[in-house]
């Protein structure tokens, strides 16, 4: 019998349909075979930022940012600390990775018709040693148009291939097996699952209506990780994070469940670097949820004070948004799974934004009067909304009232002495009557406020919080957020999946967080942001070509 298509992709987030125009591009016949409903298409991708990591791009040189495929190199490094003999192929798709982002990419993604921010950001900033963790400068673009817009270069072309026959969907079609002859992959089997109309994010029924059996000369894994599976997420859970927390918010829709991790690895794949992973420890519930324990993250500037369950400052250099992994087991030796911001409005005005396409209404919209808006009125609207209805949010005008708010929101034996709390924040205040300090984040915020972007809309300007013309006192409770796999399954550089003796799986490829986003795990231990999207793009470019060029 002839083949149902040249190759099947199992996924259609942005590292399948990246896989998929590539392989139209080269006249070949594709099937996208997809769990959830149409509705759907674009995957985890939809609902992001819209963060992607460039070097020594125009809009860094136009912020001032002197960047390098050197520098960029040396952050990457030193932030992934290879350390592992399964580490080959990760480092070797990390350097692969960087030459991408500091070479083509920009200009690649611009022909199809991507664009950015001019305002560069700077996530991940480190704060330790120049060889150690995190960005040197910022790198973070921001797409024009946020997840749906890094989306829609590629969805255009898979619908335009999909009018000329080059690519079929089949939704509601869940993989439960990859087919094979001999040791080569040749297809997939599994189940459909009857017609949803839920929308895009809600949780679908996984109702079987009947069974399929498709036919390939190759398959592309592109389904994902294990971030809504609360259940892999503590089986996978490394020591060095402490405990894995006992209570977590998601921040992906329920349908990333890692199904296909394991399929693929009794297919003969190799799944390694389980225990890496990037969860992050600045959520909120989300006060109107879409998913299964639907969270947002806040991403801070660097301005808050940061205080664990006893009210305790988090020591250097965990400030907000410097290292989210030594933050996380940080919070997690302190044998509670939250922790807290205490901020003012001025700082909450300027600093904060929330992740997410649907919480960045003006930058997913692509208007330039919002975002202006934004800069010039006050508290964001996202951010607002979270302050009035969030379950994490506390404004109250005196400390006293805030702290109380505090230990009743959390219930039981109060954690929170006043005393403790006044005294870390009259410290704080004390270390602003000179224009040096000993407070190691009050120097960071000064350097901060060195950057025009961060200057700019990033970064308020120091003051005392306990000073009341810069109330009220805000308190946020922040709750670990489950996210990205930073492991998965082998791969070389034409993304091809390796077995157990380090061969090539014949038929079998994987792209995106499936695969750590290339290699089984580029990111090594942590990761700089702004490199999961790139990740997919990078990953689903290599397999579509290599698929390409492997089927007759």
């Amino acid at each position: 019998m002839p083949d149902d298509a040249d190759v099947i992709i199992v996924g259609a987030g942005l590292a399948g349909l990246v896989a998929a125009a590539e392989l139209a591009e080269a006249g070949k016949k594709t099937i996208i075979v997809e769990q959830e409903p149409e509705q759907s298409l674009g995957g985890q991708a939809f609902w992001s930022l819209g963060g992607i990591f460039l070097v020594d791009s125009p809009e860094q040189r136009r912020m001032g940012i002197r960047d390098s495929h050197d520098l960029a190199l040396e952050d990457w490094l030193g932030t992934a600390a290879f350390d592992r003999t399964e580490d080959l192929w990760p480092r070797r798709w990390a350097e692969a990775y960087v030459g991408f982002a500091a070479g083509e990419k920009r200009s690649w993604l611009r022909q199809r018709g991507m664009k950015f921010f001019p305002v560069v950001g700077w996530a991940e900033r480190g704060g330790g040693n120049a060889v150690g963790h995190g960005n040197s400068v910022p790198r973070f673009h921001i797409t024009w148009g946020t997840g749906p817009g890094v989306l829609e270069p590629f969805v255009q072309r898979v619908r335009e291939a999909e009018k000329h026959g080059l690519i079929s969907f089949r939704f509601r079609h869940r993989v439960n097996e990859l087919t094979r002859t001999g040791s080569v992959v040749d297809g997939v089997r599994g189940d459909i699952l009857v017609a949803s109309d839920v929308e895009r994010g809600r949780k679908s029924l996984r109702e079987i209506a009947g069974d399929f059996v498709l036919k390939a000369q190759a398959v592309i894994v592109a389904s994902g990780g294990i971030g809504a599976n609360h259940e892999l997420v503590r089986k996978n859970w490394p020591q060095r994070l402490g405990g894995p927390p006992g209570r977590m918010i998601t921040g992906v829709p329920d349908h990333v469940d890692g199904r296909m991790l394991a399929i693929a690895e009794a297919a003969g794949g190799r799944l390694i670097n389980r225990d890496r992973m990037w969860h992050y420890v600045e959520g909120i519930r989300n006060w109107a949820p879409i998913w299964t324990d639907h969270a947002i993250r806040i991403l801070p500037g660097p301005s808050s004070l940061w205080l664990d369950a006893r009210g305790k400052r988090l020591p250097v250099p965990l400030y907000p948004g410097f290292n989210t992994l030594a933050t996380l087991s940080h919070i997690m030796g302190t044998g509670y799974d939250y922790s807290w911001f205490i901020l003012t409005k001025k700082i909450i005005q300027k600093e904060f934004a929330l992740s997410g396409s649907e919480q960045n209404p003006d930058l997913t919209g692509k208007s330039w009067r919002q975002v202006l808006g934004r800069a010039t009125s006050g508290v964001p609207a996202p951010v607002k909304a979270f302050m009035d209805k969030g379950e994490d949010f506390i404004v109250e005008p005196d400390l006293p009232a805030l702290v109380a708010r505090m230990n009743a929101l959390v219930g039981g034996e109060p954690l929170l002495e006043l005393g403790q709390v006044e005294r870390e924040i009259r410290a704080r205040d004390r270390q602003l009557d000179n224009p040096f300090s000993k407070d190691m984040q009050i120097t960071a915020l000064r350097g901060t406020r060195a950057y025009l972007g961060d200057r700019l809309i990033r970064t308020a300007r120091p003051h005392k919080m306990l000073d009341p013309t810069n109330g009220p006192l805000i308190a946020v409770r922040l709750s670990i957020l489950t996210r990205k796999t930073l492991g998965g399954l082998e791969t070389d550089l034409d993304s091809r999946v390796l077995g157990a003796e380090g061969h090539s799986v014949e038929g079998l490829y994987a792209v995106g967080e499936a695969a750590g986003f290339g290699g089984g795990g580029m990111h090594g231990y942590a990761a700089l942001e702004g490199t999961f999207l790139g990740g997919c793009i990078f990953s689903g470019r290599c397999a579509g070509r290599a698929a390409a060029r492997a089927v007759a």
